[in-house]
């Protein structure tokens, strides 16, 4: 789970909820609420949250803090961090922090197989390497995911891991600037034909589409190619059970929320857990420890096609919470 991505859509859904004491809410709320949504089917999230932003980012994470109302790099952003990893320690769900970027990270962890999927709206994730993209993995039970399979979207495209990351960079990322007036099908259409950045600047007309001055173009593709994403597997991913009453003294007696609400809730995920277990056994399953697929957990549509550079489009771009 691509944490920055998951706490953004929090703070865009509920930007005002606060408690008593002038702390948010949003993040903490809904981590509690979505990421007991997963256990309860039976999915093993795993949350990577960022680390130090490389220094080409600056600019971009400027303008998405002053989108959001927020200053980059205030304390209470860090708080919240702090909030959201005492909250999954006391869910009993593992978190990794990323030295670097958090995608690198997770795009390292399903390269390696120590997760199926990376579960982002953040098209970097591919550009990163990472072999499986799943969005729009939230707990709304009528939500369709769409699933990028790097490998495929590679062989339909045509094009090699490197001239993915150079098509992503003249597409736009956070890394550096892009050529203006450059559209989707022409630079795939570039890409294809000069296989590198270097050779489709001295294949178009700079007076139409002018090269950045100082174009740190170079670092951007080194960023995503030679990102070491930082998990040496020397932290165990292990999952245990949630402690009832270290979660009613974190979010009802320290952050004021309802206790009536947490209890509740946390029955109901008890619930579900035994009842989940029920079917399994009277259905000749296998071992109750086993993640659940997400074709069981949600519906399965066909909807596929052929992308062209309109899917490549996105690429590198981190979108605003929806």
């Amino acid at each position: 789970m691509d944490t920055s991505i998951t706490l953004c859509q929090f703070r865009a859904a509920l930007p005002r909820l606060r408690n008593r004491d002038g702390a948010y809410l949003s993040s903490v709320m809904g981590l509690f609420y979505r990421t007991l949504h997963f256990l309860e089917r039976g999915l093993k999230p795993v949350f990577v949250f960022e680390g130090r932003p490389p220094a080409q980012k600056r600019g971009a994470l400027e303008r998405r803090a002053e989108a959001e109302g927020r200053i980059l790099g205030t304390e209470r952003a860090s708080s919240q961090t702090e909030d959201c990893q005492r909250l999954l320690r006391l869910l009993g769900v593992p978190y990794l922090q990323a030295p670097g970027e958090g995608e690198a990270l997770c795009a390292q962890l399903a390269k390696g197989g120590l997760v199926h999927a990376v579960a982002s709206e953040d098209m970097d994730t591919l550009a990163f390497g990472g072999s499986l993209l799943v969005r729009q993995l939230n707990a709304s039970k009528s939500g369709e995911v769409v699933e990028y399979s790097l490998p495929k979207v590679l062989e339909i495209l045509g094009l090699t891991q490197e001239q993915f990351v150079d098509l992503c960079i003249l597409l736009g990322c956070d890394f550096c600037e892009k050529i203006r007036g450059l559209g989707p099908r022409k630079a795939l259409d570039l890409i294809r034909k000069h296989k590198t950045i270097e050779n489709v600047v001295l294949h178009i007309n700079r007076e139409v589409h002018p090269i950045p001055l100082c174009w740190k173009y170079q670092e951007a593709r080194s960023l995503f190619l030679e990102a070491a994403g930082g998990y040496g597997g020397g932290q165990a991913l292990s999952w245990t059970e949630p402690d009832e009453e270290g979660l009613v003294t974190f979010l009802c007696r320290e952050r004021h929320m309802k206790e009536e609400r947490v209890r509740r809730r946390l029955e109901r995920f008890r619930a579900g857990l035994l009842e989940r277990e029920t079917e399994r056994e009277e259905a000749g399953g296998g071992p109750a420890g086993r993640q659940t697929s997400l074709t069981q957990f949600f519906r399965v549509t066909r909807r596929r096609q052929a992308p062209d550079a309109e899917e490549a489009e996105g690429s590198c771009k981190k979108p605003r919470a929806q």
